[in-house]
């Protein structure tokens, strides 16, 4: 009877230790899995050369968080090295082109606040300055929402949010321009106008104002399904750019009623594993697939809403299904001890040469590999976001 008081007691014990520190620990593992694949974090994302990525920022941000939650320096240096290569004395950044107006390049701006809080170099915020002065000028549709890119006219896409207002709201909060915090509120509530589907409590990928695109709806100027990435890019955006938004300001409780009501959506979507599907609303369709980045995006999204006190408790339960569907289903660990998460969509976009037309077709047979950042920088800032319940 007491050696079967103890196994109880001491099975218990181990359950309690994970949820309160095995989640971090599994990001570390991670994030250390992503440092021996890529040396230099140019690499992240397969990448070949430096350049100012999207994917890159996504894990670097990833690395930064990884360095505050360790107080392990090295995580910092990896992105300072990156960013110090990238930009010049005078803030140009390479292979930047702010002509060519497009959001993801805005993306990466958001790591640079920490190394110009640390470095305290003044070509950060320079490199900082010049992201603001493209969206400036940035072109828009009548109503005041950013174009995605100048070659994707009249069209606002949720992974534009992502990219770009969490910045302007940091921006914003950080050197005292309260009209960025207002611009990003603005490109949220504009995006949530035109994309948002009440018959399903989801997201459609893009919308065009013009509605001449073949993707377009006609009447409403929607594409025509619910990519998982996208909507996870604008979960993620709502409950970052809340980090920089006064509580009193005018779009603070818009958006916090934004997450409530998405947190309350997804739920329906996810299966019994945990996972979330490329084309979100059909998972039983064929040729439709479980995958990585969707799944990472929505636990980071959950367990940082959760954290922050935008949604109820309750909803931990579905950040965890989640991490537990990853860890077990889509993470394979090899034999040098490394873990690798498969079923990552590479891409995912709308129109351009070949034509993307967002069919479900479409989706369903983009690329597919192993540790796309867009999975692994989410699923690790989500590990530390899952940590944090226990706190």
């Amino acid at each position: 009877m007491r050696k079967c008081t103890l196994f109880i007691l001491v099975s218990l014990l181990c359950g309690f230790a994970w949820a309160q520190e095995d989640y971090a620990a599994y990001g570390v593992r991670f994030a250390e899995s992503e440092r021996a694949r890529f040396p230099e974090a140019w690499q992240l994302d397969h990448g070949t050369r430096y350049y100012f990525g999207y994917a890159q920022g996504v894990g670097c941000k990833a690395m930064l968080e990884v360095g505050k939650q360790t107080a392990d320096d090295t995580y910092f240096d990896y992105v300072a090295q990156w960013a110090d290569t990238l930009i010049a004395d005078d803030g140009t950044i390479h292979l930047y082109s702010p002509e060519a107006y497009n959001l993801d390049f805005i993306n990466s701006g958001k790591v640079l606040f920490e190394i110009y809080k640390k470095t305290g170099d003044a070509k950060y915020r320079k490199a900082m300055d010049r992201l603001i002065r493209q969206l400036k000028n940035h072109p828009r549709t009548c109503d005041g929402g950013y174009w995605h890119k100048l070659i994707y006219q009249h069209q606002m896409w949720l992974d534009g949010i992502y990219m770009a207002s969490p910045f302007m709201a940091q921006y914003g909060a950080t050197f005292s321009k309260p009209e960025w915090i207002d611009e990003a509120v603005n490109q949220v509530t504009l995006c949530h106008k035109h994309t948002f589907d009440a018959s399903t409590g989801l997201y459609h990928h893009a919308w065009d104002e013009s509605r001449t695109q073949r993707w377009a709806d006609p009447e409403t100027g929607h594409s025509p399904n619910f990519w998982g990435r996208s909507i996870g890019w604008y979960f993620m955006a709502l409950v970052d750019c809340l980090d920089f938004i006064p509580s009193d300001h005018p779009g603070y409780q818009r958006i916090v009623g934004y997450v409530r009501d998405l947190a309350g959506s997804l739920p329906h979507y996810q299966d019994n594993d945990g996972l979330w599907y490329q084309v979100l609303d059909c998972p039983e369709r064929e040729g439709n697939y479980p995958e990585a980045s969707v799944t990472a995006q929505f636990m980071y999204a959950y367990a940082k809403a959760v954290n922050k006190g935008y949604i109820d408790p309750s909803f931990r339960q579905i950040a965890e299904k989640a991490f537990d569907g990853l860890r077990r289903v889509l993470i394979k660990e090899n034999e040098d001890g490394t873990l690798t998460l498969t079923r990552c969509c590479a891409v995912g976009g709308l129109g351009g040469n070949p034509y993307r037309d967002g069919s479900f077709e479409y989706y369903i047979n983009e690329k597919i590999r192993d540790n796309d950042t867009k999975a692994t920088g989410p699923f690790i800032m989500g590990c530390f976001q899952l940590a944090a319940f226990h706190k």
